[in-house]
């Protein structure tokens, strides 16, 4: 509660929030984050909650020439509930809509961060690990959250349900665990599973990372098999489930996670009970193993053959580029690679770990949970079987099998974070957990004396104070450095100035008629749908195909095309209005050959990248300068209706011939 409160205070106090218009307030949605709000409103502003859904899913008022289901194209899950929840309890009559959206996301943020504290405590064994874990997560609240600019987006309403299901899966992983809270453990696991795959169209790569957790946890620990077939069976529950209730998303039946559940399903019952130690039995294990590794691609190539779904193509080459396999002048493709959260993480993110001591801690609990857990491979290579119940006088902190899936789940999610810098938002809070873990553990403490043949001070003893003293010592030291940071942070005033977007749409929503489209980036486009509701060419969705090749062809504003080229491609969407950007079309971009003018001239044929910049021919100026200055053909196709210091807003005309 009292996370959730100081993200409320700290959001007021960023964009003096209750001082704001309605208007102000909505432009501080950015992106497709307006896009998320903008349904929530449609909901509000419907007569009915059956006739609010029917057009969410029929929905032909957002995008020019195309109708979509916006709830199973965008998870709107979320949407659906707040408004639900809004007008059941009677909230109307006591908040604004916005304040209770954004009050129920900052809610989920205290149930993330509690999830966190108890993931921890229970590894631990204390609250300290809690205590540590949120207080990092806190100060590294810049990588470890995007709440801050983007409080609608996906991520902000799943993740707190995915941080539950660890939390149980962690509790439920335990050896010593009695029937009541297994029982419990698995029936929250099953609930959030499911909530988390409803509320992000991404969630079931996330759990395909964590089932490959379970599948080596599996291998390594043969007492846990039991436990971790119940899991996937709760996958497999979730997908069906989810599909049935996403309007048959068929990107749930052809998803990794199916695949290979199934496949290891499937497996187990083509074991055979064979006597240990034998010949057989080794055969039957390169069997299994080999059938492990090779049917969950087999199974997915199969009902690819079967189920009609549509490859992200542009994702596909994407990765290729991004690994370094192929090299693209593919506008699409290159403008994802030049997104911020889509490149390699930055030196300065694992500068801010450092400096909060969270980055060396948690590197000292890795290396020796992991060269504990390869002493039980060992062992388990040797023949030797692994004690039932590990306790600290063993030193054996490797052989717990909740640590075992953690410190594999934490490499995995690592080894993505370094390759791509927007996944450290689901990396780094598990660092945070981790490594509070670690300094609270007198097991991992006592794991290190055990390696250092310690004698002279009773280690026991000594594992104890330091799992107390180390995590008093870090807080008193974190309190010191960061908690006046934070109270300035919530005592200083700051400001959202943006005066040019607020008089735009207050043109639109006073000048242009209801039925006008709307062409322009698809940022402006996002918060265009949001404050007007007018009908747009693009939105800036980048899970569609369709969406992306309309954002590449309305992106040719700023490219150096004829007025007719342009004027070809905006009728084609059937755009009354077209609007310039003056920011994307004078933009000076720090990471050379980022800028949107040099993508497109790249794509277009325009400049070639070699040693020096080589320009090659083009008989046209570049459209978003030469349509400002009004001579032909420009005005043929294009009036002038309004402007300020960001925008310019031309009307496309009805032209009868081309003139050249």
């Amino acid at each position: 509660m009292m996370y959730a409160l100081y993200l409320s205070a700290y959001h007021e106090r960023k964009f003096w929030f209750s001082n704001r218009q309605e208007l102000e307030r909505e432009i501080t949605f950015q992106g497709d984050s307006a896009v998320y709000y903008s349904f929530y409103k449609d909901m509000l502003k419907a007569p009915s909650f059956e006739r609010g859904v029917y057009e969410l899913t029929h929905n032909n008022k957002t995008v020019s020439l195309k109708t979509i289901n916006a709830v199973q194209q965008m998870s709107l899950y979320p949407e659906l509930i707040a408004s639900v929840l809004y007008q059941a309890t009677g909230s109307n009559e006591i908040i604004e809509p916005m304040y209770f959206y954004i009050g129920i996301v900052f809610g989920l943020q205290g149930i993330y961060v509690t999830a966190l504290f108890v993931t921890s405590w229970l590894m631990s064994g204390t609250w300290l690990a809690g205590m540590l874990t949120v207080a990092w997560f806190t100060i590294n609240r810049v990588d470890t959250t995007r709440i801050e600019y983007s409080i609608p987006l996906r991520e902000n309403w799943a993740l707190p349900y995915f941080a539950c299901q660890v939390a149980a899966l962690t509790g439920y992983l335990k050896s010593n665990l009695n029937t009541y809270a297994e029982r419990f453990c698995y029936l929250l696991m099953s609930a959030s599973t499911y909530t988390f795959m409803m509320m992000w169209e991404y969630s079931h790569y996330l759990l395909f990372l964590q089932a490959v957790s379970l599948f080596l946890l599996d291998i390594f620990t043969v007492e846990q098999g039991d436990k971790i077939h119940e899991v996937y069976k709760i996958y497999i529950f979730s997908l069906f489930l989810g599909y049935l209730l996403q309007f048959e998303n068929p990107a749930l039946l052809v998803s990794p996670l199916l695949s290979f559940v199934s496949a290891l399903m499937l497996t187990k019952c083509l074991q055979l009970n064979v006597k240990k130690g034998t010949f057989v039995a080794k055969i039957m294990k390169v069997i299994n193993f080999y059938l492990e590794c090779t049917l969950p691609v087999t199974l997915n190539m199969i009902i690819k053959m079967f189920v009609p779904h549509t490859e992200n193509e542009h994702m596909l080459e994407f990765l290729e580029v991004k690994f370094g396999l192929n090299m693209t002048k593919n506008f699409t493709v290159n403008w994802l690679l030049c997104q911020e959260s889509l490149q390699t993480p930055s030196q300065d993110f694992f500068l801010r770990l450092t400096q909060s001591s969270l980055l060396p801690f948690y590197i000292l609990v890795l290396i020796i949970c992991l060269l504990s857990m390869m002493q039980v491979i060992f062992r388990r290579l040797n023949g030797k079987s692994l004690k039932e119940t590990v306790t600290i006088e063993d030193g054996r902190i490797g052989e717990r099998p909740e640590i075992i899936y953690h410190i594999i789940h934490t490499i995995l999610l690592g080894s993505l974070a370094m390759v791509l810098e927007g996944l450290k938002y689901i990396w780094t809070p598990y660092v945070c957990m981790l490594a509070a873990f670690g300094v609270c553990s007198p097991e991992l403490w006592m794991t290190l004396f055990k390696w250092l043949r310690l004698r002279t001070v009773h280690p026991i003893l000594l594992a104890l104070i330091l799992s107390m003293a180390v995590p008093t010592i870090i807080g008193l030291s974190l309190w010191k450095e960061f908690f006046p940071r934070l109270m300035t942070e919530l005592t200083e005033l700051q400001e959202f100035y943006d005066p040019d977007t607020v008089e735009l749409m207050t043109w639109i929503k006073r000048q242009a008629p209801v039925a006008a489209v709307f062409a322009g980036s698809p940022q402006l486009m996002g918060a265009i749908k949001l404050c007007t509701g007018w009908v747009v060419t693009s939105l800036p969705l980048y899970n569609d195909d369709d969406l992306l090749m309309r954002n590449e062809n309305i992106y040719q504003i700023y490219s150096k095309r004829s007025a007719e080229d342009i004027y070809k491609i905006l009728t084609s969407y059937k755009a009354n209005y077209l609007i310039v950007e003056d920011a994307i079309c004078n933009e000076v971009a720090t990471v050379r050959g980022c800028r949107v003018k040099d993508l497109l001239d790249i794509a277009n044929g325009h400049v070639v990248f070699e040693e020096d910049d080589k320009l090659t021919y083009s008989k046209y100026g570049r459209f978003c300068h030469e349509v400002k200055i009004n001579y032909s053909p420009y005005v043929n196709y294009f009036t002038r209706v309004y402007w300020n210091r960001s925008y310019f807003v031309y009307k496309i005309n009805t032209v009868i011939s081309f003139q050249s």
